[in-house]
């Protein structure tokens, strides 16, 4: 256990506890898109952003330079924010803390991308209702591009 490792934990762990929207509607689904979106396009970032509530997909854009391997990063991300109810950045580095690589040893399919870029979205009461994804960048870069929406997104709400 690196104590980089122990303090990227906390601070996800964080941001997870403080980004708790008091809803969610396919409006605010829409709209936690569609800025994702702009701030990818106005960075000229070729990125797929994706909202799916289960496997129900209420947003998804692909900017100018995303390929088609993105669909399949897209969806794998989600699948451990839906399975483990938090950041598959998160998940990624409680695996790497404990030395473990779920895939290589069987724990989970190929079904799953444990690396960043996929946020739960978090409702008061409700608990997670739904993932925010983006692919085509480095982990951590999608990862901070989702977090900054629902960040965004938490402030105009409250």
């Amino acid at each position: 256990m690196t104590p980089q490792t122990t303090d990227l934990i906390a601070e996800l762990t964080a941001q997870e506890q403080r980004l708790v929207l008091p809803r969610f509607t396919p409006e605010d689904a829409w709209e936690l898109g569609r800025r994702i979106t702009e701030s990818a396009r106005a960075a000229g970032a070729g990125v797929m952003i994706d909202v799916r509530r289960g496997d129900f997909v209420v947003f998804r854009a692909s900017l100018s330079g995303a390929t088609v391997d993105q669909q399949t990063w897209v969806a794998r991300k989600a699948a451990v924010v839906r399975r483990f109810e938090c950041s598959s950045a998160l998940f990624a580095a409680r695996m790497d803390q404990a030395g473990v690589d779920p895939v290589a040893m069987g724990w989970l399919d190929h079904g799953y991308a444990v690396t960043g870029g996929s946020f739960p979205v978090r409702v008061e009461g409700a608990g997670v209702v739904a993932a925010v994804t983006a692919s085509g960048l480095t982990s951590q870069e999608d990862h901070d591009l989702v977090v900054n929406g629902v960040a965004e997104l938490l402030a105009d709400l409250s």
